[in-house]
């Protein structure tokens, strides 16, 4: 399948679980595919990029490994998404990535996660914490920064002054995860 054929594809998928893992799968059974689709969700002003971005997101919650080869591209032009349906699940797979890179369980991951992509996720968790985002790439950002955090020890009093700073001009879904981490920082 082209790049332009995946486009064509890309019209298909819509909100359903049905359809993003359909084409997560497709991407997965296809590694092929995983380039044109990020050529595609890094198309930043193009509203079919948030279509990508949400079978990218659906691929690397089936099958995270997938992403190895393409975690310099992914950590490099992340910070360019800008919709606001295509910010959210690349907060996901930050969320992800950090997830698998502090867990207990050995994996793949915590061995190609290099210092470098790690900086930019903290560069672009800290953005979707002090920009103008929805609640849900900033509560996937509090979780990543809050791990980074155990490894980079500036990283929870920085997290601590936003949480608290935006606290009162939030939303209830924020405030009860920023509770929750401020707590967890403060232990």
């Amino acid at each position: 399948m082209t790049r332009t054929e995946l486009y064509k594809e890309l019209n298909y998928v819509n909100h359903s679980r049905e359809k993003r893992l359909k084409y997560a799968n497709l991407v997965i059974d296809h590694p092929e595919l995983v380039t044109p689709l990020l050529d595609i969700l890094f198309d930043v002003d193009d509203k079919i990029s948030c279509r990508a971005a949400w079978v990218f997101e659906f691929m690397c919650k089936e099958k995270l490994e997938a992403i190895i080869p393409f975690l310099d591209v992914f950590t490099k032009n992340m910070s360019k998404v800008h919709l606001d349906p295509a910010v959210r699940p690349v907060a996901k797979v930050c969320e992800y990535l950090i997830k698998a890179h502090y867990s207990k369980t050995d994996n793949a991951i915590k061995s190609h996660l290099t210092e470098t992509h790690k900086e930019s996720i903290i560069e672009a968790c800290f953005d979707w914490m002090i920009n103008d985002e929805k609640i849900a790439p900033k509560a996937y950002a509090m979780n990543s920064l809050f791990l980074l955090g155990i490894e980079y020890d500036w990283i929870h009093p920085e997290l601590a002054i936003i949480l608290e700073r935006d606290f009162q001009m939030q939303s209830s879904g924020f405030k009860a995860r920023a509770r929750q981490i401020l707590k967890k920082i403060r232990k």
